[in-house]
This record gives C-alpha cells, sequence and structure tokens, in this order.
C-alpha cells in the first residue's frame, strides 16, 4: 500500500455565523469529517487568513443567506484568495447555508460558494439521493434532520479528500 494511502485528510470547516443558526451546522459538519477520519479545523471567518486555505485536503463552507447570496464577510474573505489562484486546484469543497424562510434562497448562497470553489479549481461532489444536491440547507435553526444531513457533507468531503490527498 503507497504511504499516499494512509495520508488523514485535513478538512476545514469555515463559517460566518449571526445568529448561531449557521455555526450549528459548522459543528454538524466537523462532526461528521470527524468521524469519517479526518483531522479538522472549524473556522469563524472572522478568525480566518486566506494562506490558511492551502493547509487542507478539503474546505466546506457556511453561511447564512443574505438577499439569496453568501454573506459579505465570506465574500470578502473568498475575494483576497485570489492570491491563490490555481493552488486550491484538487481540493474537496462544500457548502451549507440557513436561511429565515423557505424560498429564501439557500440554494443561491451554496451556489455562490461552489462557483469560487469552481473557479479556484476544486472538486465538489454532489449528492443524488435525499435533496440537499448542492449543499445542506436550512430553515432557521437547524432540527435533527438537517444536523444529520451536515454530519453526512463533512463526511462525503473527509472521504473523497482521504482518497485524493
Amino acid at each position: 500500500m503507497s504511504e499516499k494511502a494512509n495520508t488523514v485528510p485535513k478538512v476545514l470547516v469555515l463559517y460566518y455565523s449571526r445568529s448561531g443558526n449557521t455555526k450549528k451546522m459548522a459543528v454538524a459538519v466537523e462532526e461528521g469529517a470527524k468521524g469519517a477520519g479526518a483531522e479538522t479545523s472549524l473556522v469563524n471567518v472572522k478568525e480566518a487568513n486566506v494562506d490558511m486555505l492551502l493547509e487542507y485536503d478539503g474546505i466546506i463552507v457556511g453561511t447564512p443567506t443574505y438577499y439569496g447570496v453568501a454573506a459579505g464577510a465570506l465574500k470578502e474573505f473568498f475575494d483576497k484568495s485570489v492570491k491563490h489562484h490555481g493552488k486550491l486546484t484538487g481540493k474537496v469543497g462544500g457548502a451549507f447555508s440557513s436561511a429565515m424562510a423557505l424560498g429564501g434562497g439557500m440554494e443561491t448562497a451554496i451556489m455562490d460558494l461552489v462557483q469560487i470553489m469552481l473557479v479556484h479549481g476544486m472538486i465538489i461532489q454532489g449528492q443524488a439521493k435525499g435533496g440537499n444536491h448542492y449543499g445542506v440547507a436550512s430553515i432557521n435553526e437547524p432540527d435533527q434532520e438537517v444536523i444529520d444531513e451536515c454530519k453526512k457533507l463533512g463526511e462525503r468531503v473527509a472521504k473523497l479528500a482521504g482518497k485524493l490527498a
């Protein structure tokens, strides 16, 4: 077996949260990644530096939904990531979002983040079954079903990152 096959993937769960709902989702995503054997970091974007993106095999980003898009704090963070353009190629990405109401734009906010990751050359694994195809979405405080989906997202990203690391 090659040395590469024994590599423990490193997964960053980066989030922004005002009400605490997105942070609850982030904690569950991290739990799922840890459960899949990844070394994880849970980081509020206010405490993050774009240079840290280079340290991880998987990057999962969570945002509240504002006017159908990702929070400005995350957009500002990723605007600074242009200095690492091309250096994130092949890393595994994922996204999740919360909003105040059904139809509140969670999927478009998730796609905001996915588009950024794709421009960076990252790999995004969708989910074919059970909805949440683009990433996990929650209305208000995440219920147990959303928490379980967040754990699955963390697990999927960690497993794929482990295969590719």
